[in-house]
């Protein structure tokens, strides 16, 4: 827990909570503007090893069940709620602030003060706000059904996806996406992308996933809004989500850097998007790294429905498993090392049980003399 009284360190600003985790170390006092602050972004913070998060909006709204501000305070990390302070007005990037409980100083004058919130209060929030849940389902699932029509008619008529150099057909598909957990079920499926090398998907941040993980991805898909330059000229095919209204957000910043893409208007998410394309391709497999799909990781992302998803996992729902049950596909391939360790255990038991037994001893040497005159041998 956290213990100290007074924190001095550079402030580290940006609005984009995902964007300022990359630049993050533990001597720095993150100031973020994150309304219900999610569960992947505590995640992130939590590893970037940052001590005192300040938040100029609401961290814990009570809207939903949202266990990322608990998660943050269980870890360690001071986090303050100072609504509407202008520290993005007040502050530059790397200046030296001051936290004494719950106030912000620089250079001794202060800027703003703010409430720490405390694990037991956001504990009794999230059970209560979890008993409440019916309500934020009731409202989710009535938006669902309003854009289901027009939605599920898109993705079932299909998206006229463009030629790519990556193979899918009869290949395994590994989709990575920004989501809660993702870096460590990227680590449970390590053997399986060993055994199996799947078509590598990014979703967004997805990407610099697969790269920190040491892979390259073979296909990138979203509005680029969360992914690194680096990753972006790791060579992989570039798919830009585009939306309804014509916008494609990504294309401007790939014109930029000089990146090759192709862009792919379609409703849904990225996430939803990436599936499709590897489910259009003639993937054998889908695994999901990730992704999204219960009632509170939506409502985190701030999503009123999911129809998209719902149509998308009924369209490619035979062939889509989850990271988690990866491991009963890595079962079917037994590598060489384990048989060979079997072997060498089995063998080294038997010398044991020789050396430890006169009689099995004497069996050996009978055998061994019985063998030497069969053959000849002197």
């Amino acid at each position: 827990m956290t213990t100290f009284v007074e924190f001095t360190g550079p402030a580290r600003l940006d609005r984009r909570t995902k964007h300022l985790v990359r630049r993050l170390g533990p001597g720095d006092v993150a100031v973020i503007d994150h309304v219900d602050l999610d569960r992947v972004s505590a995640e992130e913070l939590v590893e970037s090893g940052v001590r005192v998060v300040v938040n100029v909006s609401r961290s814990h709204s009570g809207r939903f069940p949202n266990p990322g501000p608990l998660l943050l305070v269980r870890s360690g990390v001071r986090l303050i709620d100072a609504l509407d302070a202008p520290l993005f007005e007040k502050l530059s990037d790397g200046e030296l602030v001051t936290v004494r409980g719950g106030t912000i100083l620089r250079n001794g004058t202060q800027l703003a003060s703010g409430r720490i919130l405390g694990a037991e209060e956001l504990a009794e929030a999230l059970a209560e706000q979890r008993g409440r849940v019916t309500e934020a389902l009731e409202a989710f699932a009535a938006n669902t059904m309003r854009y289901l029509r027009e939605e599920g008619r898109l993705l079932a008529e299909g998206i006229d996806f463009p030629p790519l150099e990556t193979r899918f057909r009869d290949r395994h598909a590994l989709v990575v996406a920004r989501g809660p957990g993702h870096k460590r079920d990227l680590r449970i499926v390590a053997p399986y992308i060993r055994d199996f090398k799947p078509v590598l998907i990014g979703v967004d941040g997805g990407s610099d996933a697969l790269l920190g993980a040491g892979y390259r991805p073979d296909v990138i898909v979203g509005d680029m809004d969360s992914v690194s330059d680096d990753t972006l000229r790791s060579g992989a095919e570039i798919v830009v989500h585009g939306y309804r209204e014509g916008r494609a957000p990504g294309a401007t910043r790939l014109a930029r850097l000089g990146v090759g893409y192709q862009v792919v208007p379609a409703t849904g998410v990225s996430e939803d998007l990436a599936m499709l394309l590897a489910y259009e391709k003639g993937a054998e497999l889908i695994v999901a790294v990730g992704t999204h799909f219960n009632l509170t990781e939506f409502l985190e992302r701030d999503r009123a429905g999911m129809s998209s998803t719902f149509v998308t996992r009924l369209k490619v729902g035979e062939i889509l498993i989850d990271a988690k049950g990866v491991s009963r596909l890595v079962s079917r391939r037994v590598g060489l090392w384990p048989l060979a360790a079997f072997a060498v255990t089995g063998l080294g038991a038997v010398v044991v049980a020789v050396l430890a037994s006169p009689g099995l001893r004497n069996l050996i040497e009978l055998l061994s003399l019985r063998l030497r005159d069969l053959l000849g041998i002197g």
